[in-house]
């Protein structure tokens, strides 16, 4: 008698995007309803899909498309079927979910920015690194990825889990004037 063992078999997909917002609506939807599907905590989901979010924005905003020229322009086949920016997602075995978005690349490397209170942009790098426990930049001949790790379930610590607690040995119920 053979015995055969149920394995969680890691979670993937990966889209074609037109190089331009128009793919970013339909990349979130699809990862939404795949993490829901294999079920992703709500939580989780949220922050996948405001990553995927930011990436591909920020791609479209400051990359050229897969397959472009450096001065942008796209060779014949990407310009038919208007694909440009690939869009990923995974959950491994160890239950973490890597995002990551690919682009033809920029004239500058992918980084958080400091932007003022009043800028209009700049933050998006930084809300990626805010809401993820690893981020980080992946080059190849022709493409840049960016990719964002999340944990699925709570067998990692999130980055707020990573900074210390302090006690503070306060009963609110006493008058603050009686504290040391």
């Amino acid at each position: 008698m053979a015995f055969v063992v149920a394995q969680e078999v890691p979670t993937s997909s990966t889209m074609a995007l037109p190089h331009g917002p128009t793919g970013v609506a339909e990349a979130r939807r699809r990862l939404r309803k795949e993490l829901f599907s294999h079920g992703v905590p709500d939580t989780v989901t949220d922050d996948a899909v405001l990553i995927l979010s930011e990436l591909l924005s920020n791609s479209c905003r400051h990359a050229r498309a897969l397959g472009a020229d450096p001065d942008g322009r796209r060779d014949g086949e990407r310009d038919r079927d208007g694909r440009g920016i690939r869009a990923a997602w995974r959950i491994d075995e160890d239950g973490l979910l890597t995002v990551e978005v690919t682009d033809g690349g920029g004239p500058t490397r992918p980084l958080p920015a400091s932007p003022s209170l009043t800028a209009r942009g700049g933050r998006g790098l930084g809300i990626v690194r805010s809401l993820s426990l690893r981020w980080g930049v992946r080059d190849a001949p022709g493409e840049v990825t960016v990719w964002a790790q999340l944990p699925v379930r709570g067998r990692h610590a999130r980055r707020d889990d990573l900074a210390p607690r302090i006690e503070v040995p306060i009963d609110f119920a006493d008058p603050f004037e009686d504290l040391p």
